[in-house]
C-alpha cells in the first residue's frame, strides 16, 4: 500500500481526530512490530465494544499485532461477536455474509493478484465457530480444497455467543447451554485434523494465554498462505458470558482445559510448508 493514502493532508491537522493523528505518527504501518512491541505504538484496536473479560477480544488484539504487514492486509470477517469489533479496526475489512467469508476471500485474493501482481496482498478471514465450522464450513472447506492462498482464522469461543450462547459444533461434548439444556449431544469438531487433510499447508491450534506462540502461529499461517497454500489457525476463547464465568477466569480455564486434554494446542505443516518456513526464518529469502 502507499502509505501516503493514509498521510493527512496539509491544512487538515487541526481537524482531523486525535486518534488518526495518532496512528499515522504512531501506529505500525511499515515498521514489522509485534506482540513484543506492544505498549509502545499505537494499536490497530484500541477500544471495543465486547464484553469485559472476552477471550475473542484479547485474541483478536494479538493477531492484529502479529500481521507481517497490516498496510498489506485485508481481513474478511463474519457475522458474529468478532463483527462488533470490526468497526473500529484500523486494517481494511470486509463484513461478509454469515458463512460466506470464505468464498468472498478466495475472490478477493486472485482480484488483488491481478490488480497488483508485483505487491503482496495477505486476505485473512477471521470468524467465530458458528460461521467457520457450521454454517460456513462448506465454502470454508471449498476454499481448502482449491488451494486458494488465504489465512482462516477460528476464534472459538465454543457457542453462538452473539445470539444467546447457544450450542454449536464446537462445543464441547456434554456442555450444557441454551440451545443444549440436557448437554451436547456429540463431540468437539475435530477442525485442524479436518484442516490437515482438506489441503492446508499450515494449520495450527493456541490460545492467547501464550501470546508469542499465537504470534508465531499467525505469522507462519500468513506467510505460508503468500506462497504454498491456505492456512488455517484456530484460537481457543471461551465466553465468559455464555458460559458464566467470573472474567477473569479466562485464561486460568484455558490452561486447566489444556491440562487434562479437552483443549490441545498443536501444529500440522506440510514438507514443502515446513522447507518455505526454514528458508525464510533462516534468512535466505
Amino acid at each position: 500500500m502507499n502509505k501516503n493514502l493514509f498521510r493527512i493532508s496539509p491544512g487538515f491537522e487541526d481537524i482531523i481526530p486525535a486518534e488518526y493523528r495518532e496512528l499515522v505518527e504512531y501506529g505500525p504501518y511499515g515498521k514489522g512490530l509485534g506482540v513484543s512491541d506492544l505498549g509502545t505504538f499505537k494499536e490497530l484496536m484500541e477500544e471495543h465494544p465486547l464484553c469485559a473479560g472476552c477471550g475473542l477480544a484479547l485474541s483478536l488484539r494479538l493477531i492484529l499485532a502479529s500481521l507481517p504487514n497490516p498496510e498489506d492486509t485485508v481481513i474478511v470477517g463474519s457475522t458474529g461477536c468478532s463483527a462488533l469489533a470490526f468497526p473500529q479496526v484500523a486494517v481494511h475489512n470486509i463484513h461478509s455474509l454469515f458463512g460466506n467469508q470464505n468464498a468472498l476471500a478466495s475472490g478477493l485474493k486472485r482480484a488483488l493478484k491481478l490488480r497488483f501482481p508485483n505487491k503482496t496482498k495477505d486476505v485473512v478471514v477471521i470468524a467465530g465457530d458458528g460461521a467457520t465450522a457450521d454454517i460456513g464450513l462448506d465454502m470454508v472447506m471449498q476454499s481448502w480444497f482449491r488451494r486458494e492462498n488465504i489465512t482462516t482464522i477460528m476464534l472459538d469461543n465454543e457457542a453462538y455467543a452473539n445470539t444467546g450462547g447457544q450450542e454449536s459444533g464446537m462445543s464441547a461434548e456434554g456442555i450444557v447451554l441454551n440451545m443444549a439444556p440436557t448437554g451436547k449431544k456429540f463431540p468437539k469438531i475435530s477442525l485442524p485434523e479436518i484442516a490437515r487433510e482438506a489441503g492446508c499447508a499450515y494449520v495450527s491450534a493456541g490460545s492467547p494465554t501464550k501470546p508469542k506462540k499465537l504470534e508465531k502461529m499467525v505469522k507462519r499461517a500468513i506467510l505460508v498462505a503468500r506462497e504454498t497454500g491456505p492456512s488455517y489457525v484456530q484460537i481457543f476463547c471461551p465466553c465468559p458470558t455464555n458460559y458464566k464465568f467470573n472474567p477473569r477466569e479466562a485464561p486460568e480455564r484455558i490452561k486447566a482445559r489444556e491440562k487434562d486434554g479437552t483443549y490441545m494446542a498443536r501444529e500440522y505443516i506440510t514438507p514443502e510448508a515446513q522447507e518455505y518456513l526454514n528458508r525464510l526464518e533462516e534468512g535466505a529469502i
